[in-house]
């Protein structure tokens, strides 16, 4: 009697089991595989005031004073005052937190002025320049633009973009007619190394500061009076050894890159100032310091 009332208390709650499974398996079975989407207000950008449309709108220098041509247009005084005008009103508005749920014109001016200064190239330059120019970077301490820094800036160091160009074109072809004439028979050190002196005499401060007047110094004092042969010798400076000169041009834009942003050449001690081939015994000779003797030049430096 026992067992039989186990038993048929083990089938039910068997069926029991089975009916829950079934039912597990139906509501999953059955249930949606996404929540159903909540519709709600849709929340868009604010649009831009239009005063600050209008700062944005204008040309970064002079909005107003100069109309401007792309890559033309001059940088005079009165540019540079539209634009210290115009970064200052950027300028204006300290941001430290934005108001919640608010876009106006003082935070984008925020924005504006936190993301526009750091990577301008021009107020870089102008960083580069005041580490010369003492007196204009006493005007520069707070970071900021001034009168005074830019005028001083157009001063001392500003050329327009194309204008710079045109000078590392003029130094590069200067160098690599240096480096044929001089020691297109030479090895990659041995050119090197009269580049190298070149390099050395532009950045000594008693010889010309730019490599074109280092080449070229007393060019114009008649005959064999400068002080590379090949620039007063009456001869015609084009190349005629075609590979010789492709060698000696990439050769020299290596170098002018090298000193247009003051790396070392590397070759020869900075000291070094004057060579001669090993043909020759100028007089000159024993009174400086013979440094390295490279393929047919010995190189020296003064004592």
């Amino acid at each position: 009697m026992t067992q039989s009332w186990k038993a048929i208390a083990v089938r039910a709650l068997s069926h029991v089991l089975a009916l829950a499974a079934v039912a597990f398996v139906l509501i999953v079975t059955l249930a949606p595989a996404h929540a159903e989407t909540v519709d709600g207000p849709v929340v868009l950008p604010m649009p831009v005031p239009d005063d600050l449309v209008l700062i944005r709108d204008q040309p970064a220098l002079g909005p107003t004073l100069v109309p401007l041509e792309p890559g033309r247009q001059p940088l005079t005084p009165a540019l540079l005052s539209n634009y210290i005008e115009r970064q200052q009103k950027l300028r204006s508005v300290e941001l430290h937190a934005a108001p919640a749920g608010e876009l106006n014109t003082e935070v984008l001016l925020g924005y504006i002025a936190r993301g526009s200064f750091s990577g301008n190239s021009a107020v870089n330059a102008i960083a580069d320049f005041t580490g010369e120019f003492k007196p204009a970077a006493a005007e520069a301490e707070d970071g900021r633009l001034s009168p005074g820094l830019l005028a001083a800036y157009i001063a001392e160091d500003y050329q327009p973009l194309e204008q710079r160009l045109e000078h590392a074109n003029t130094e590069r072809d200067c160098l690599a007619q240096a480096i044929y004439h001089e020691a297109r028979g030479e090895s990659l050190e041995g050119q090197l190394a009269v580049a190298n002196v070149i390099v050395n005499r532009a950045r000594s401060g008693k010889f010309p500061s730019t490599l074109c007047g280092v080449i070229y110094q007393n060019a114009d004092k008649g005959r064999y009076r400068c002080q590379f042969t090949f620039a007063c010798d009456g001869r015609t400076d084009t190349p005629r050894e075609r590979r010789a000169w492709l060698r000696s041009a990439e050769l020299a834009k290596e170098i002018y890159a090298e000193f247009a942003t003051g790396d070392s050449v590397g070759s020869l001690p900075g000291s070094t100032l004057y060579y001669h081939t090993t043909a020759v015994r100028p007089s000159w000779a024993s009174t400086y310091s013979a440094v390295a003797t490279i393929d047919s030049h010995i190189f020296y430096s003064p004592n």
